[in-house]
């Protein structure tokens, strides 16, 4: 059920939640978005006609219940003044306006409270939000197409339009669409954007486009293209500072790096600073490189078509823990996950 919210609920975590009486579900809920009520309070409301139920029921819950007033009232409270007398907890909250008082609150209240329940896959569920409050950056996802002859874009001298060269099919395509409503936000370097003119959004499914972070070093990409329409919230990775090339009056914000020092880890401490709690790196190589060599990533998903190019710019290099093979007809996408990795800026 928190499964639902996946791209919807940034920046809290995913969650869900069923109430159980006599081994029956009888309430469940889960959150959609920043504002509205929590996954236990929509599953506390499910069970409004069968309320007295609740002091013999028990409530189960995949991330331990808040404890802090902020959009909204505290779950513990809500949980404690229905009478519940038992809720299973499947994570503990790294936020650290939770991070166990939202446990204690309920146990002091003389709630008996069950925790580490599955936790293993709890986490991997909350992994975007549990990266961003213990290694205080995005989860960090990189995407790339290559061909069956391991380029990722054609020599620079073989293109006559500024468009992308598809190297997948549209069912690829269309997973790829997929991902980035997942995700709250999506990198590329100068490159890439001179090269397709790409617009970083989803049209091939139903979601929200996620923000666009753009590396424009000397900042050399005209206002024309896609990626500076300002259709959503866009941030320009550059040198330059506000005393130098950079209108006022833009309409994107500006993250100034040093790019003699790892461009990577220093773009990853802006974006925890604004909130970002996942990242897809979607090029170019040059781009995708950098994040491996400085070996900031987290998950990576490749697909390769059957098209091949024979000479061009060829794909990233690295090594990861393949997860699974899959075949989107005649193309495939593997998945890849960092085993090596103590993803912490620096």
């Amino acid at each position: 059920m928190a499964k639902n919210g996946l791209g919807t609920t940034f920046p809290n975590p995913l969650v869900g939640s069923v109430i159980v009486h006599n081994d029956q579900i009888i309430g469940e809920g889960w959150h959609y978005k920043p504002g509205l009520p929590h996954a236990e309070v929509n599953a506390i409301k499910s069970v409004s006609s069968h309320a007295t139920l609740l002091k013999e029921a028990t409530l189960y819950v995949n991330l331990e219940p808040c404890s802090h007033f902020g959009q909204t009232p505290p779950c513990a409270d809500l949980i404690i003044s229905t009478g519940i007398r038992k809720v299973v907890i499947g994570s503990l909250d790294p936020n650290p306006k939770v991070a166990g008082r939202g446990i204690k609150k309920l146990r002091d209240s003389g709630c008996e409270v069950v925790s580490g329940v599955c936790v293993e896959e709890c986490n991997e569920l909350n992994k975007r939000f549990f990266t961003f409050h213990n290694k205080k950056r995005p989860y960090i996802f990189l995407k790339w197409a290559q061909t069956g002859d391991g380029f990722i874009a054609p020599k620079k001298e073989t293109r006559t339009e500024t468009k992308p060269v598809w190297i997948t099919n549209r069912f690829s395509r269309q997973l790829a669409h997929k991902m980035r409503s997942e995700e709250m936000a999506i990198l590329v370097g100068t490159n890439t954007v001179l090269d397709d003119n790409p617009s970083l959004t989803v049209r091939d499914w139903t979601g929200k486009n996620p923000m666009r972070v753009v590396i424009d070093k000397e900042l050399k990409i005209p206002p024309k293209f896609s990626v500076l329409d300002g259709c959503v919230k866009t941030f320009v990775v550059t040198s330059k500072s506000k005393n130098d090339d950079i209108n006022p009056q833009d309409k994107f914000n500006y993250i100034q790096i040093d790019f003699s020092k790892e461009i990577a880890a220093q773009i990853c401490d802006s974006l925890y600073q604004n909130d970002i709690q996942s990242l897809i790196v979607e090029g170019g190589a040059k781009t995708l490189q950098t994040f491996i060599d400085t070996n900031l990533w987290d998950e990576a998903f490749i697909f390769e078509g059957v098209a091949r190019f024979g000479e061009g710019i060829l794909a990233p290099v690295f090594k990861g823990n393949l997860k699974s093979e899959t075949a989107i007809k005649e193309d495939f996408l593997r998945h890849f996950k960092n085993q090596n990795l103590d993803g912490i800026c620096r």
